[in-house]
Parts: structure tokens; sequence; C-alpha cells
């Protein structure tokens, strides 16, 4: 749900998409707008923001089908980042933050930079699931990359995704650490929390480094 903060760059010179009329808000606090993260917001959210929830949303899986010419590769070599893709049987794990008040359009401002501009992504309204409280469903808003914007790869085997990974970096790192970080997510969230695509890249990853072990060892090693 690619995410990145690149403050110290400079954006390339693209307009952002047209935001939706109105966002999604919590009914229990009008002032208040729940932001769905599923790739690196999960764990580097960079803005402000008052609450925060582990959970799901359905209808959706994530896959590797977005480039990135900047947070993750270059525009010799694109990066692999996540989207998400339609999927009536689909369940797709992240973060949903809180903000509220002033944070509101701080946070919107930022990850217009952060998601739109850099990262081509548009935006569009989801329905999240605690993972505490499952039937108490939320609102929320998630940057979502279509076929239609200019970054977009598309679907490829999980080894050609995963050599692809193996072989990018960019201004927020190596394409690999967004991989791990990302499969380190998904185990803290426990069994229930399944994502086969992503499974089979890291899997595919292992095969190709013979001492890959997908800890804080191989965090540091990009």
């Amino acid at each position: 749900m690619k995410q990145e903060s690149a403050a110290q760059n400079t954006p390339p010179a693209s307009p952002p998409p047209s935001p939706p009329a109105q966002h999604p808000r919590d009914h229990g606090d009008p002032q208040a707008l729940w932001i769905f993260g599923y790739g690196s917001l999960v764990w580097r959210p960079d803005f402000a923001y008052s609450d925060s929830r582990v959970g799901f949303v359905r209808g959706y899986s994530r896959r590797f089908w977005q480039g990135d010419t900047f947070h993750r590769g270059s525009d010799k070599m694109p990066g692999r980042v996540v989207t998400l893709l339609e999927d009536h049987e689909g369940c797709t794990w992240g973060v949903a933050y809180q903000v509220r008040g002033e944070q509101v359009s701080e946070a919107l401002k930022y990850l217009n930079v952060r998601e739109a501009v850099l990262g081509g992504y548009d935006t569009k309204e989801v329905t999240f699931y605690p993972q505490d409280t499952p039937d108490q469903p939320l609102k929320a808003l998630a940057y979502v990359a279509t076929p239609q914007n200019p970054g977009y790869l598309g679907p490829a085997p999980e080894e050609a995704i995963a050599t692809q990974i193996l072989a990018c970096r960019g201004f927020s790192g190596h394409n690999l650490e967004y991989l791990l970080r990302l499969a380190d997510f998904m185990q803290l969230c426990g069994p229930q929390a399944q994502d086969e695509h992503l499974a089979a890249i890291v899997d595919a990853v292992g095969t190709m480094l013979p001492c890959f072990c997908p800890t804080e060892q191989a965090l540091a090693l990009v």
C-alpha cells in the first residue's frame, strides 16, 4: 500500500490525481478519518494519528503488481510494491490509522505526495474489520494502484517478481527490505492472516539466497 517517506528528495513533476468528493468518516466521530495501510504504511506511516488498529478488508487481494521508480526502485530498474486487486474471495490484512482534526488535512497532504504523486496510487473507500472487533467494521480510505497508472506492471510469476525485488533499490531502501517487513507484519497478525502471493515470493527469494533468513539478520543486509 506502498508508502514511504521522501521529504528530502525532489518529487517528479506530475499532477496528483483528483481526490474523491468526500472521504469516508468515522460515524462515531465526524471529525475523524480512518486510513487503511497494507504496504509500508503498516510499519512506517510517517504521519500523526490518534489511534491504530490491525485488521483486514474483504473483497481484495494484495499483489506485487505496482512498479516503483522512486521509493524501492529507479527509472532503469523499477521495484515491485503492492496494490489491491478486487477479488470476491480475497482478504487483505493491514493497519487502519485514525486521524482527527488537523491531523486529517496533514495526513492527506503527506499521503498525496507519498502515494499519489510518487507512487501512482488513487484513493478508494474500503470496509475495514478490526482484528479485535470484526463485528464493528469501519469505513476507511485506501490508496490503490490501478492498471491505468503508468507505473503499473501487472502480474508475473512469483519467481520473476522475486528476482526483480532482489535487484532493486530506491530512495527509501532496498526492495527486499519492503518484502521482508511486510512478511514480518503478517507473521505478527497470527495464523489467521494468510497471503499466499506474499508467501510464494518470500519462498522464491529463499531459493535464490541459500543463506536467506527472514529475520533481523536479513533486514540488516538491505
